[in-house]
């Protein structure tokens, strides 16, 4: 795993819970989950019902996009995390990581879907202030990414 990527995985584990984003018909969406984060996959793991506007939406337009962020009001602090890719039913891996990270979760049973990582903008204005590094998943199996771009 790369310094950048240890960087991410540590925001990502510093928090527990990212916004949900869809659009149907030209109209956007946003839903607040809870997260199990696969650090292997680079990979989050959600429970949802089907019967969620989000879901119904994911379950026509597989595509998502979703933010991570630290709420602050100094700029220097800011950091947060911004991703997209496609949504797929959680496999048994995956259902376990969820309810090790929710145990209470198994008592309801839930639907849990996993969020496949395609792109990740990260910004930590702790380290470089105002730069947005950009990086895109070389293939979809692996959890190996690539930086295409610095803002």
């Amino acid at each position: 795993m790369g310094k950048w990527l240890k960087k991410i995985v540590e925001f990502i584990k510093e928090h527990h819970l990212l916004s949900l984003c869809t659009c149907r018909d030209n109209l956007p969406h946003s839903a607040s989950c809870f997260y199990a984060f696969d650090e292997v996959k680079v990979n989050f793991i959600i429970a949802s019902k089907n019967s969620t506007r989000h879901i119904k939406e994911l379950n026509i337009n597989s595509n998502y996009a979703g933010v991570i962020a630290l709420e602050t009001k100094e700029v220097r602090k800011i950091r947060g995390l911004q991703f997209s890719g496609v949504i797929k039913k959680a496999t048994l891996h995956e259902k376990a990581l969820y309810i090790k990270t929710f145990i209470y979760a198994l008592a309801m049973n839930p639907t849990l879907w996993t969020l496949h990582v395609k792109t990740l903008k990260f910004t930590d204005n702790r380290s470089e202030f105002k730069k947005k590094s950009i990086y895109k998943r070389e293939d979809e199996r692996s959890p190996t990414f690539m930086k295409v771009s610095t803002l």
